[in-house]
């Protein structure tokens, strides 16, 4: 049975370190067509689209209603999105299968939305009356040196097991079947980012299908900008990524619970805590709703157990804790709940693997100053199924500037999601109550989120504005949180 990060951390008290096995993928590199410019505008009326022609182009094959397969295929990781009912779902292995669909979409003037994960919280990724361009052909990751290559289909599992089979780590997220394109894209929290950065922060080429269909290389100027955080879904379709790589590290891992009771002086203490840490250490706060609520800590060290340990010592007392080293890519399978399985077993079980689906909620709020933790508790005093979890940013995600990257949160001590197994009035509340301001993390994107450009943007919003409308002028790239 798969198991949630949220789920995850809430029974992460330690067992035993199963070495998984790891598989290495293959990639084809995508075709440069040299450095990005912006396609023309064009005005022509709409062209219906000639699926049996785009059928007959693609070699991983089209699914339309009423074929077999297609209502599996049409799934999103969130069952909540099951109502979704895409006009075509196009199966790509190549840049080329992926130029047909923009052309197509683009004539017929329809939705279209690249999908790997399907993990996008707002069901942005499965569009209805639109194309689907899935690339989970287009998965593999290559390294050379101290450079990744990785295609655009890829999840996270699938990345840190290619990279380990060269000794390489990249910064990266916790949820192993979320997509690298959409994590890239919209920034990239994960487990040692304080470390390293954000993942688009090790972004440094990409190879993206733009409005007018063309495959452009793009390594420098606005548009690199804005793929750095700027969300994903709104410049064209990245078919590969270009990462600079870190050696892969020991981690350290540790999970601490707290009694009912003493949530509000657990979390004020950990909030305080934080800021006096080293870049080595990342670590995530859950907070549960209750009567009372109750709390966890947990958290990675890059480095061994002694560090660990001593880190920890100026934390409060804590009901158990359960403190492990081991190597990065079971540190990594331990956060992601696939420890003991291998990158295929880490799959959704319609792909052949072990992970099942999972509805939810949720939404965000950037903490740039601690929160008052009375309110807090206050907050989800009396309230079930719902979790916050406060995941601590600086170190090294603070070193960049605001408007270096599209990425704004630089300056934030801490991401809050909130999470809730269905209560959309719940996570509303929770997340207006929030004594934050108006802040939010795109990645955690959410249809009713109040003033969401500015939340999600910042200062950065003008500046992405003016790039979309200079690579996308017809709005091909459009959904509802577009840019």
């Amino acid at each position: 049975m798969g198991i949630s990060r949220r789920r995850f951390l809430g029974v992460a008290a330690m067992g035993a370190v199963v070495t998984a096995c790891s598989e290495e993928q293959a990639v084809t590199p995508a075709t440069s067509v040299g450095v990005s410019t912006p396609p023309p505008a064009t005005s022509q009326a709409p062209v219906p689209p000639d699926w049996n022609a785009l059928r007959s182009q693609l070699p991983g094959g089209l699914m339309l209603p009423g074929d077999s397969g297609y209502e599996q295929a049409a799934q999103s990781y969130n069952p909540r999105f099951d109502n979704h009912r895409p006009a075509a779902i196009a199966h790509c292995t190549s840049v080329e299968d992926v130029q047909r669909c923009v052309e197509i979409a683009r004539n017929a003037r329809m939705p279209i939305a690249a999908r790997s994960g399907g993990h996008s919280y707002a069901g942005y990724s499965t569009p209805d009356n639109g194309l689907v361009v899935d690339l989970r052909g287009m998965a593999g990751v290559q390294v050379s040196g101290d450079t990744a290559t990785i295609g655009g289909g890829a999840r996270i599992m699938e990345v840190y097991a290619g990279l380990a089979q060269a000794g390489k780590a990249l910064p990266a997220g916790s949820c192993p079947t979320v997509g690298i394109g959409g994590l890239t894209l919209g920034g990239g929290i994960g487990v040692t980012a304080r470390k390293f950065g954000l993942t688009c922060d090790k972004l440094t080429s990409a190879q993206i299908v733009t409005a007018d269909g063309k495959q452009q290389t793009v390594d420098g100027g606005d548009l690199l900008w804005a793929l750095k955080g700027g969300g994903g879904g709104n410049f064209g379709i990245v078919t590969s990524f270009t990462f600079a790589t870190e050696p892969a590290p020991d981690i350290a891992v540790f999970a601490l619970k707290y009694p009912a009771g003493s949530t509000a002086g657990t979390v004020g203490a950990w909030q305080d805590w934080i800021v006096q840490q080293p870049d080595e250490l990342w670590s995530t706060c859950v907070v549960s709703a209750g009567s009372p609520p109750s709390c966890r800590i947990s958290g990675a060290v890059v480095g061994d157990e002694n560090l660990a340990k001593q880190l920890l010592k100026t934390l409060p007392p804590a009901s158990s804790v359960s403190i492990t080293g081991m190597g990065y890519l079971n540190a990594m399978q331990y956060f992601a709940g696939c420890t003991g399985r291998s990158a295929a077993q880490c799959r959704p079980k319609s792909e052949g693997g072990q992970l099942d689906r999972e509805s939810f909620t949720a939404s965000s709020r950037v903490l740039n100053q601690a929160i008052d933790p009375d309110a807090l508790v206050n907050l989800l005093t009396g309230r079930a199924n719902l979790d916050v979890l406060i995941d601590s940013l600086g170190g090294a995600v603070g070193r960049v500037a605001p408007g270096d990257t599209a990425f704004p949160h630089r300056k934030a001590l801490a991401s809050a999601q909130i999470y809730s197994s269905g209560n959309a009035q719940d996570v509303a509340e929770v997340r207006d109550g929030m004594p934050t301001g108006n802040t939010g993390y795109v990645n955690y994107i959410d249809p009713s989120m109040p003033d969401w450009a500015t939340a999600y943007y910042g200062d950065n919003l003008p500046r992405l504005r003016k790039v979309a409308a200079l690579y996308d002028p017809d709005k091909v790239f459009n959904f509802a949180q577009a840019v």
